[in-house]
């Protein structure tokens, strides 16, 4: 039997969120039901309630930061057992067969068959609802086991904020000691990017628009240097004075000076999608030899050894915990970078599906 649950849904462009009734499958043998007990918010939750990238679909259920705690396992399942707190990142399946499946690079899925946990379609045809709710079943394969020494709520955001830095960061070598990397932006992806970096033995820069983050970016989060990106001498002086960027900040802006703190051969890694296009002129990069490029999330295997780094070392994301019902006011305050630095939704908060008004239950 079909499961039978309550979250948040976006019904239209608006990206208002209400009350939502709806079902899960039934666990089948290879599948894990876990009870939701937090779900980090994303900026790309924003972008897509509000059809910003124009491909949403709705009713939606946003959310790809989820932990909870294991309470049904199918008969094949051996990753996970009932009372195990796991975690499910941004995907749910793939085709798990081509050349990038096997390489344990599933989200690179070459087919383009790697379906998202929610604004996306199961093999099925039936829609993927996120963690904004108080279930979710995945196939095993994409379920990963939390760090038991990390608190949930904080390790939530690791699944999405995390390895999407984590993944370039290892890719690209700023995770050799002495590596002077950049980090443009100190949200959510930012902060994981400079704890990542530190913990790997980097010389960290934030690069940031609002002077009034250094305090922060270098007494708390560990980063040696600040960079205010509205100061044109202070970016002039540092030019060619970084190995790597990495771009988290999801908005348009001119992308000349960044390109102009790299050195020779220098790299600027974008994670943080703005929905406009990037503008980019040849000549910042075609004098000194410099590159740009993009990455998308981490494989399973990849999330997993992240997790496990971040248990390890004792990391996890700076948050603010709210209520379900708060999530549209916590939307408000995302787009005005109003939050340090991850919003976590208490997802127990969300009422269950008997105690839902009637106009939870229309698609």
């Amino acid at each position: 039997m079909p499961i039978l649950t309550s979250g948040y849904a976006a019904r239209d462009e608006s990206g208002h969120m209400s009350p939502f009734v709806f079902e899960h499958r039934d666990v089948g043998p290879h599948d894990v039901h876990i009870k939701v007990t937090y779900c980090g918010m994303c900026h790309s939750d924003l972008h897509q309630i509000k059809n910003e990238w124009h491909n949403s679909s709705y009713p939606m259920v946003p959310g790809h930061e989820v932990v909870g705690i294991v309470s049904a396992v199918g008969s094949e399942v051996t990753k996970v057992k009932v009372g195990d707190s796991a975690g499910v990142g941004c995907m749910v399946d793939s085709c798990l067969k081509c050349d990038r499946c096997l390489e344990s690079e599933e989200q690179y899925c070459i087919p383009g068959m790697m379906i998202g946990t929610y604004n996306a379609k199961n093999f099925d045809g039936t829609p993927t609802y996120g963690g904004y709710s108080l279930d979710i079943v995945v196939k095993d394969h994409f379920v990963l086991r939390m760090p038991s020494n990390l608190p949930l709520d904080a390790a939530a955001p690791l699944l999405c904020a995390g390895i999407t830095t984590w993944s370039p960061m290892r890719f690209y070598g700023m995770d050799k000691p002495g590596t002077k990397v950049g980090v443009v932006g100190l949200g959510g992806l930012g902060h994981m990017a400079v704890k990542f970096g530190v913990a790997f033995g980097c010389e960290v820069t934030v690069i940031s628009s609002s002077a009034s983050k250094e305090k922060e970016a270098i007494e708390v989060l560990g980063a040696h240097k600040f960079l205010c990106s509205k100061d044109p001498e202070a970016m002039k002086a540092a030019s060619e004075s970084l190995d790597f960027i990495v771009d988290t900040a999801s908005v348009k802006k001119d992308m000349a000076p960044y390109f102009g703190l790299l050195k020779i051969d220098g790299t600027l890694v974008v994670v943080g999608i703005a929905p406009e296009p990037l503008e980019i002129h040849a000549f910042s990069l075609i004098p000194r030899r410099k590159k740009i490029a993009g990455s998308l999330i981490g494989g399973i295997k990849e999330t997993q050894e992240m997790l496990d780094f971040c248990g390890d070392k004792n990391i996890a994301c700076t948050i603010e915990k709210i209520p379900m019902d708060y999530v549209n006011t916590a939307f408000e305050r995302m787009t005005k970078s109003d939050v340090k630095y991850r919003f976590v939704i208490d997802c127990v908060t969300i009422p269950t599906a008997d105690k839902m008004p009637e106009d939870a239950r229309k698609h």
